[in-house]
């Protein structure tokens, strides 16, 4: 067996609140939600130059369950594969976990109509921790606490997705399963070197979402776009582009209120074609990526949800040249698209 596959177990019990991003949410707050978080890793010592970079990080897979406390949000399980980033002498460390959700009880019109947080039983699932740990304290056996938070939202592929995100504190033991771990191999001094000249990316986005109207239909909708980007550096890169939004469910949202006697000056002739242009950074961590964009729509024929954008979510690189990505974009804090994506780059 190689004597660097060295794996460790946590276990957390975790209680918080329900964030009140929305004031559409605020009848679903009423309780403290708690849970329990399962985490799986393994620990790395340098044998790649990416586990070098970022300080002997842990890669692994969690499980959450929490009670939302509240009748009708019920029950939130989650699974997630993370990463676990060391600081203060491995004394402290950042958790990122990306994964996938399911809800026990999401919005129904009959049975379940004040659920506007969750439309859909699956949903996307993002959390971060943020930890003081002491491993061996006494035969592997270790301790933790922090905080953290979770975040569940479907991206707005089906409406209402008002989402969730519980703020939390967490105390728990970790264990070891091996008696030793091997030595670290040293870190470069120029690891982080690594500058690329400028190159030039192609993307194609998609999903299918809804407006906000419920019961008004999923569409599909396409994006395509084209940037440059410039790599600082084996972690960091730059990207500015462009892109062009078509979005059936805005299209069918321009008829709704134009046919439904709003007054609010719609037509049904409005464009609802987008152009966007957006200034990113992609922060790579060994074939995947975190991608994190703001975006301006410059062609902005419909007022919808407002003319700045964020995007925001992992991407993993299958080739030098080929990439997929996993993303949500919204207007604050109000999501309009989960986005798959694929691309090219040159």
């Amino acid at each position: 067996m190689d004597s660097k596959k060295n794996y460790t177990l946590d276990v957390n019990n975790f209680y918080g609140t329900i964030l009140n991003h929305n004031p559409g949410i605020s009848h679903l707050i009423t309780g403290h939600p708690s849970g329990m978080l399962l985490s799986f890793q393994r620990k790395t010592f340098g044998d790649e130059k990416w586990q070098r970079l970022y300080n002997y990080p842990d890669y692994g897979v969690s499980f959450i369950y929490q009670d939302m406390d509240n009748e009708f949000l019920g029950t939130h399980l989650g699974l997630f594969v993370h990463y676990n980033f060391y600081f203060l002498k491995r004394y402290a460390n950042l958790r990122i976990g990306q994964g996938v959700g399911y809800s026990t009880n999401p919005y129904d019109e009959d049975d379940n109509f004040r659920n506007i947080a969750h439309g859909t039983h699956l949903s996307s699932a993002t959390y971060a921790l943020l930890n003081l740990r002491k491993e061996n304290i006494f035969k592997r056996f270790g301790v933790q606490a922090g905080l953290g938070v979770v975040h569940y939202s479907n991206g707005n592929s089906k409406a209402p997705n008002k989402s969730t995100n519980t703020l939390f504190i967490n105390a728990g033991i970790t264990y070891n399963l091996e008696e030793s771990n091997p030595e670290y191999i040293e870190k470069e001094k120029d690891a982080n070197k690594g500058a690329e000249p400028i190159g030039y990316g192609f993307v194609f986005r998609s999903g299918v979402n809804e407006s906000d109207v419920v019961g008004s239909g999923r569409f599909p909708f396409y994006t395509f776009a084209a940037y440059a980007d410039k790599r600082l550096n084996k972690k960091s890169a730059l990207q500015l582009g462009t892109e062009v939004f078509f979005s059936k469910a805005l299209a069918k949202y321009i008829d709704y209120r134009a046919a439904g006697g709003f007054n609010d000056g719609t037509t049904g002739e409005e464009d609802s074609k987008r152009v966007g242009m957006f200034f990113g950074h992609e922060l790579r961590v060994n074939k995947i990526s975190v991608v994190t964009q703001l975006g301006y729509y410059v062609y902005y024929p419909y007022d919808f949800e407002g003319q700045m954008y964020l995007r925001a979510g992992v991407r993993y690189h299958f080739t030098k040249n080929i990439f997929g990505s996993l993303t949500v974009r919204s207007h604050a804090a109000k999501a309009e698209a989960m986005e798959f994506s694929i691309g090219y780059r040159l």
